[in-house]
């Protein structure tokens, strides 16, 4: 015997079930943030257009590392900002996208289909690897026009520039662990995904601010960084890989 709730009852619980996904963010959301934040932030993507710039800003400006620490600063800073407002506009994406209840239930479920194939993705570049992969590295046809633009920056307001510009580059390979974590994100309210959002981008930019202080101070030159790069590439698309299968199976299996 078929038991149907009342209609009403019903479109209590569809109202209910953002509520309720919420709750359950608010106590297992972080690590999932943090990985898909350290997915991006290990990418060979941003690391190697970061590099670019850097050798770029030095040709220009021989022997004055302050000046290279402030261009450096404000590429990464208008990186952050740029994402950061990249962040919202996803987020508010999945919540329009979730506002029809036939498919809300489901999106949890696609994210976790998404992970895994980004995952399967750098595996394969691991394994296999080829420059400029499919949602993994920056297009090879992209990547003249980007060289030629990062080797003539010359001051630090062409470097916040740069960083703001080039990141329409970087979206083809880092937007990938971004869309999930928005996507984890859109049941809060878009005011609450702020703080979120800013711990993701400052996760994700932690490293090459790091890299312009290491520089700066001397410790390393920009080519050994783009050597060290050049030598772990698979290894970091190996790391990135276990990251996005963990995360996908995670939210798949209701691991995390």
């Amino acid at each position: 015997m078929n038991v149907s709730l009342p209609e009403e009852d019903v479109e209590q619980q569809i109202k209910l079930q953002p509520q309720k996904i919420a709750q359950k963010q608010k106590h297992l959301g972080f690590h999932k943030i943090f990985l898909l934040a350290l997915a991006d932030t290990v990418n060979p993507c941003a690391l190697a257009v970061f590099i670019l710039f850097l050798i770029g800003i030095m040709s220009y400006n021989p022997g004055k590392e302050k000046r290279v620490l402030f261009a450096g600063a404000a590429f990464v800073s208008a990186v952050y900002i740029c994402y950061f407002i990249y962040g919202l506009i996803i987020v508010k994406f999945w919540q329009m996208v979730q506002t029809l209840s036939a498919i809300r239930l489901a999106i949890y479920k696609i994210l976790g289909v998404v992970a895994i194939a980004l995952g399967l993705l750098h595996f394969k570049d691991f394994f296999y690897y080829k420059p400029g992969g499919f949602a993994t590295e920056m297009p090879m046809g992209w990547r003249g026009k980007v060289k030629k633009m990062m080797l003539g920056i010359t001051s630090t307001r062409g470097a916040f520039l740069m960083g703001a510009f080039v990141t329409i580059f970087l979206m083809p390979c880092t937007m990938g662990p971004y869309l999930i974590a928005g996507g984890i994100l859109s049941p809060l309210e878009l005011i609450k995904t702020i703080p979120w959002l800013l711990i993701y981008n400052l996760v994700f930019v932690l490293p090459l601010y790091g890299i312009v202080l290491v520089v700066y101070f001397g410790f390393k030159k920009v080519e050994d960084i783009s050597g060290w790069k050049e030598r772990n590439i698979r290894r970091l698309h190996l790391i990135v890989g276990f990251i996005m299968l963990f995360i996908g199976l995670g939210i798949i299996l209701r691991w995390i």
